[in-house]
């Protein structure tokens, strides 16, 4: 269909009027000027499903049917009332003062049914930027981010409780008010004292030899002294430990029962260390009320299982990742390179079985050689091939330093490998947390910086379409703020004489300026 000349804005509504006109029939049938004015609008713009629209995207003219924009009527373009905001009755096309290069894609999304492509020559933000504005929806953002490859961010259920919600916001997430924050602070605090106090007790001055692992031989002959009894419950390190161990399990206890799904709660890593890292205490707890009802050979070995088991203790030091970012990032880098860490892992044991072959063999004949088996020479390799070079063991001879050479240059080279991937996965959990402002662009949720584009369109009218039809600025204006917005007007066809007069009058200027 050939592009109608401005003329035809009055043509095709059937509307021959001119100032007499208007003077002269000054009384007029409501039921004809609804009629009128509303075929007037919608017969122009959208009388066929089949009629062309012009889309003005800062000078590049864009030119589609109708029938293809009205596919999405809940999006800018596919919804006639929100589109007509933007209507430039002088050139009768639609003006947008928006990036040019995006809007291929924007059409695209409408000529192929809904498919989003960005195109190459504009970055991530900007296209997501023109997707809010456009109003193309959650569903097409969430496409565009897939897309792009951005992981999809985990929902974070919520208790429907009111005051399990509280409890739970206030203990899980530290962000989220003052009182998380102090909690927060507080469970740090507690974790850090936990762990100065498993450091501090084995120091010599403040170690109770009795809590030492004794020989077998003295285990075996029952000679080992029997501890006084309850010392350990009135040191002062175990009081210290009881009052940590107090505060992990009244946190751990409240935070179940408010979590939104036990089973989840369950299954979280973090939430596993923290019953593992207070297990260690009821455990050494029953075994220092047990032992006085036991012998010296008992005791002496549930103190060897007991110090094993303390051990654990230290994982403590993983709680610490619920309150820093930067721990968190660095186990999520870890869990999204595995592939790459076991392809290294498996790097690393073909070189240091090929290589301690090697060099046991190279070494095999002289007899001040370090290296007596192959097993024995893995330690080497492994120290040479990650180019720690410990030193404790070497090679002797001239072809044990040819190998020895080698095993450093393909330990070097291996390790290489893998760790750009490794390094481009921590950047990106890295970026992920920190930029905000791009996070919240690319997840479609209005910053506090900038409106919604929403807002945006229900504010004053477009400053471009204003800028283009510059010369009937006044008339639409007062269009605007005197009868309700333009578009509603014509869409609802109200019997508003004042609005129905300048719009007639607007389309007779328009006209005669074309003429001149």
């Amino acid at each position: 269909m050939i592009m109608s000349h401005p003329n035809s804005n009055i043509k095709d509504c059937d509307i021959q009027l001119d100032e007499e006109d208007l003077h002269a029939h000054p009384h007029h049938h409501p039921e004809e000027d609804e009629e009128s004015h509303h075929h007037c609008d919608m017969g122009t713009l959208d009388h066929d499903r089949n009629h062309r629209v012009i889309i003005n995207i800062a000078g590049l003219r864009f030119e589609t049917q109708l029938s293809t924009l009205n596919q999405f009527p809940d999006t800018l373009l596919g919804d006639p009332e929100k589109r007509m905001r933007f209507f430039d009755p002088l050139r009768n096309e639609y003006f947008f003062d928006r990036n040019r290069p995006s809007f291929d894609g924007i059409l695209y999304f409408y000529q192929s049914g809904g498919k989003i492509r960005r195109p190459v020559n504009v970055s991530i933000d900007v296209f997501a930027d023109e997707i809010r504005f456009y109003e193309l929806g959650e569903e097409a953002m969430e496409r565009f981010r897939e897309d792009e490859g951005f992981l999809k961010e985990d929902e974070k259920p919520l208790p429907k409780n009111e005051f399990q919600r509280q409890v739970w916001l206030i203990f899980e997430y530290p962000e989220s008010s003052n009182s998380a924050r102090g909690i927060a602070i507080v469970s740090v605090l507690v974790i850090l004292i936990s762990i100065i106090t498993f450091c501090l007790e084995t120091l010599p001055e403040f170690r109770d030899e009795n809590e030492l692992p004794p020989p077998l031989s003295r285990v075996l002959n029952d000679t080992q002294p029997p501890p006084s009894p309850l010392s350990g419950l009135t040191d002062p390190f175990f009081i210290i430990e009881t009052t940590c161990v107090i505060w992990f399990t009244f946190e751990l206890l409240v935070r179940f029962f408010a979590c939104p799904s036990k089973s989840h709660f369950s299954k979280n890593i973090m939430n596993i260390i923290d019953i593992v890292a207070i297990i260690p205490y009821f455990i050494t707890l029953g075994t220092e009320l047990a032992e006085q009802q036991t012998n010296n050979g008992q005791q002496a070995m549930s103190l060897a299982i007991l110090r094993v088991i303390r051990l654990v203790r230290v994982f403590r030091i993983f709680k610490l990742s619920r309150h820093s970012k930067g721990l968190q990032i660095l186990g999520q880098t870890l869990k999204a390179s595995m592939r790459e860490l076991g392809l290294l892992i498996f790097f690393l044991f073909i070189g240091v079985i090929l290589f301690s072959s090697a060099v046991y063999f190279a070494e095999a004949d002289d007899p001040d050689s370090h290296f007596s088996s192959i097993p024995d020479a893995f330690w080497w390799a492994v120290v040479t091939m990650t180019t720690v070079g410990y030193g404790d063991m070497r090679p002797v001879t001239v072809g044990g330093k040819i190998v020895g050479s080698l095993c450093a240059i393909a330990g070097v080279l291996t390790i290489a490998l893998p760790v750009p991937v490794i390094v481009s996965n921590f950047n990106y959990f890295y970026h992920r947390e920190t930029d905000h402002d791009e996070q919240v662009i690319l997840k479609g949720e209005p910053d506090s910086g900038q409106g919604s584009c929403m807002e945006d369109l229900k504010g004053s009218p477009s400053k471009s379409s204003l800028t283009k039809s510059g010369v009937h600025l006044e008339n639409l204006e007062g269009m605007n703020n005197g009868g309700g917005t333009l578009e509603k007007s014509n869409i609802k066809a109200k019997s508003n004489m004042d609005l129905k007069k300048s719009l007639y009058a607007l389309c007779l200027d328009t006209s005669r300026e074309t003429d001149l």
